[in-house]
């Protein structure tokens, strides 16, 4: 047994895999709403921080984590008897990660997603990725996505939050799992629509990043976020999602929450973009990874595919490559200057 690790009140035990500042955020919300959580963390120094001190000092400096919750660099102890598994590691490496752990994983466990990118090259969501990496049936499956910044929540600040799978008892499960005084979540069947808006709206927040480090004001910022939402839709339709999904927490609530906070990753790594920053320039600052950097291609890619036109995220793309010179970037105003109608 692990040296830091509680003793077992008898609740559910749950495990989360990474550390960064979304998994250990989740990791103590499962902890709050009663659950034994194992948080694997990659590091050995992390993990015993967590362990021992109730701290992750690097990710979310001044929270304490509570008492039923450990953490080890050790994946198969954090997996031993779990009912849960919630996954929360980058989209890109995530096959891999699946793989390292397929022999210890226990194969009852439902599977979440905290992630939000689509993989390169075969353009699954993390849903699909999963799906193919443990052998689950979907029914096994959930997602879970929102406007949700890790350290407002990990502060307590009341939000809401989407638990999506194709077995409604699999989301509402879930969801209990999860029911905090400060996080509470809504139930849906759309995992498409659910996943995609949380890929979608990293990719707008990086827009909306590139033109506040340009300089540019709030009318500028308000087309792209409300244009930005009509690409999402018209995206995430073309793939089977329901609209509805867009405009609810996963979409337009989420974007909000992305493009306006100097929280989000995403709209960081525009940020300095725009400040005139190359692609390798804004990867060497960032400690964390800002997932709309690595989705841009994938996401272009399966829009061509479904004839889907998406102005915002070609421009965002051409500025990535150093096409264009972020000054430049106005896609609400793209393509034609005849009127057009809006829908």
């Amino acid at each position: 047994m692990h040296p830091s690790r509680p003793p077992q009140t008898g609740s559910r035990r749950v495990a989360v895999l990474g550390a960064g500042s979304w998994g250990t955020t989740f990791a103590k919300v499962l902890a709050d709403a009663g659950s034994d959580v194992a948080l694997w963390a990659r590091r050995p120094e992390l993990a015993l921080e967590i362990a021992q001190s109730k701290r992750n000092s690097d990710y979310l400096p001044g929270v304490n984590l509570p008492r039923n919750l450990w953490a080890s660099d050790d994946v198969a102890e954090v997996l031993d008897g779990v009912d849960a598994v919630f996954i929360s590691v980058p989209s890109q490496s995530l096959r891999q990660n699946l793989a390292d752990v397929h022999d210890v994983f226990p194969r009852n466990a439902i599977v979440v997603s905290l992630m939000k990118g689509v993989e390169r090259g075969s353009r699954f969501r993390m849903s699909e990725v999963i799906g193919q990496g443990l052998q689950l049936d979907p029914a096994q499956v959930a997602v879970i996505s929102g406007p949700n910044l890790a350290l407002e929540i990990a502060r307590e600040e009341p939000t809401a939050t989407v638990v999506s799978s194709e077995s409604i008892d699999t989301a509402t499960l879930i969801a209990m799992m999860a029911g905090t005084r400060y996080l509470h979540s809504f139930v849906n069947t759309d995992v498409i629509g659910t996943e995609f808006g949380g890929v979608l709206k990293n990719l707008i927040a990086v827009a909306i990043g590139i033109v506040d480090g340009v300089g540019y004001g709030e009318n500028t910022k308000a087309s792209i976020i409300t244009r930005g939402l009509v690409e999402m839709t018209d995206f995430a339709v073309a793939y089977g999602a329901k609209a509805e999904t867009l405009s609810g927490l996963a979409g337009l609530g989420d974007l909000i929450a992305t493009c306006e906070s100097p929280l989000s990753r995403n709209n960081t790594a525009g940020r300095l973009l725009g400040q005139g920053y190359g692609f390798a320039e804004v990867i060497a600052q960032m400690n964390q990874t800002a997932e709309g950097l690595a989705s841009v291609a994938p996401i272009l890619e399966l829009a061509l595919a479904k004839g889907v036109e998406m102005p915002i995220v070609s421009q965002v793309a051409e500025v990535l490559a150093g096409t264009m010179d972020p000054r430049d970037i106005a896609p609400h105003l793209a393509f034609t200057e005849e009127p057009q109608r809006e829908k």
